[in-house]
């Protein structure tokens, strides 16, 4: 009797495991070896060239004119440098040949690991009957015209949906449309657009208890994509209109203002600080690059703004420039994960606040989530106060001012979201590399190689060398 497909899975796992070590000592010992005690002196190099770049592009965006100039071109200057210096020593190739091996040591261990680990479970799906009366609103310009080249009013249609195509010359209130489509009968919302309309109508259905439909028909599609829609043709999210169609219940997030002021939905995340702000410039949309250079100088260095404070939990935040509220929180382990959220049920607000005073704190932001300057955590409720009566505020996307302070809350469950059965699925994320658990799994030998029925009886689990 051979070993099973999970005996044939842990094997895979422990090459992987092994193959992941070897590369990163390869990596590490391949200039030593070529280069010798030069090495050391090179690495010194590197080190001081990636410090010297980081801390211009800091100058870069707090500084102007002349000396943003010689910042940037300190920053190009640098890495140059660094490069010249091994080609001089003819040992460039080592360099590319050494972070191909750890490249590969990243890649293989991340495979070992993710095989090895328990992921997220996804959100559970229910079955419920087809709508009968659907209601979407869908913005012919969002996602620079998906709605018209997917034809996703005539398909929707077909499908027994009424469609309410919004008009690009005048403000329609979508959230008036949506509570009188419910008042009309109407027993699920759907909306083709971006993230910031998808949560104002999604707080209506929420209100309502009955299904939201999500149509990737944004620019972006953040919500989609950690819906597991697919986000390159949104005409397939229609299938959830059919008997093919499940339900999800998932969170949803609120930024109330003081006094009776209104609940804000969202999605996705409230943005606080440098970023709510520059959205705020009516020169943004035309020059997005421009407009942030032209303001950053004046609010990463406190010049400009309102001087936040942010409380979760026991945690304050002092000064940041910069708080992102998310409703569920953001990988933050992995580069590859910045952005994408792991499920949308967790009960939990993910908080992420930056404060950076100096060149060196900006570098150390690259540590991730354990730099100084970087707070992250979850919460069910944040607090930001500030130094005035009005705060700038980015929604979902959409550039508010709100009274302070605002309290950012969540609802867990709160909205149920029709999907399609079918649909792709979350990429998934690998899990960051833990180099004592690689160690272990590669050590593991003959046990854990063959069931345990071959190794004197017992239930075999599947072991990883624990």
């Amino acid at each position: 009797m051979g070993i099973d497909l999970d005996g044939r899975a842990h094997a895979r796992q422990r090459w992987a495991a092994r193959v992941a070590l070897g590369a990163a000592g390869l990596s590490v010992l391949l200039p030593l070896g070529v280069a010798g005690p030069t090495s050391v002196l090179l690495l010194l190099g590197v080190l001081i060239g990636v410090a010297v770049t980081l801390a211009a592009l800091w100058w870069v965006l707090t500084r102007r004119g002349a000396a943003r100039i010689g910042a940037g071109l300190l920053a190009v200057a640098a890495p140059t440098a660094v490069i010249w210096a091994f080609a001089a020593a003819n040992l460039l190739w080592v360099v590319v040949v050494s972070l191909a091996l750890w490249g590969l040591a990243v890649w293989a261990g991340k495979f070992a690991l993710s095989t090895t680990r328990s992921h997220t479970v996804g959100v559970r799906a229910y079955r419920t009957p087809a709508p009968a009366r659907p209601f979407l609103i869908m913005n012919p310009r969002s996602g620079g015209g998906k709605v018209q080249r997917f034809e996703l009013k005539e398909k929707a249609e077909q499908l027994g949906a009424h469609v309410h195509l919004l008009d690009p010359a005048r403000h329609e209130d979508v959230v008036a449309l949506a509570r009188d489509a419910v008042d009309r009968g109407a027993d699920l919302l759907g909306v083709a657009g971006g993230d910031g309309t998808q949560a104002l109508v999604a707080a209506v259905a929420a209100e309502h208890d009955i299904p939201f439909l999500v149509i990737s028909a944004g620019t972006r599609n953040h919500f989609a994509m950690d819906l597991g829609l697919d986000r390159d043709n949104p005409a397939a999210c229609l299938d959830a209109l059919t008997d093919a169609g499940v339900e999800l219940r998932v969170d949803l997030g609120f930024a109330d203002t003081p006094r009776g002021g209104a609940a804000h939905p969202f999605v996705n995340n409230a943005s606080f600080g440098a970023y709510a702000a520059v959205v705020q410039s009516p020169e943004y949309r035309d020059d997005k690059i421009g407009t942030t250079l032209e303001l950053l100088p004046d609010l990463l260095t406190h010049q400009r703004g309102p001087r936040l404070v942010a409380r979760a939990r026991d945690t304050v935040i002092e000064a940041p420039q910069a708080v992102l509220v998310s409703n569920n929180p953001y990988r933050s382990d992995d580069l590859a994960g910045l952005g994408r959220r792991e499920r949308l049920d967790s009960g939990a607000l993910g908080v992420i606040g930056v404060k950076v005073e100096s060149a060196a704190e900006a570098a150390a932001l690259l540590l991730g989530p354990n730099a100084p300057g970087l707070t992250v955590l979850t919460a069910h409720e944040v607090v930001v106060q500030a130094d005035r009566a009005e705060i700038e505020v980015g929604i979902d996307g959409e550039a508010l001012v709100l009274p302070t302070p605002v309290r950012c809350r969540i609802e867990p469950g709160a909205l149920r979201v029709r999907v399609p059965a079918g649909r792709p699925g979350v990429p998934e994320t690998k899990p960051p590399l833990d180099w004592r658990r690689l160690r272990k799994l590669a050590a593991a030998v003959g046990r854990t190689a063959l069931p345990k029925s071959r190794q004197g009886g017992g239930d075999w689990r599947g072991g990883h060398g624990g």
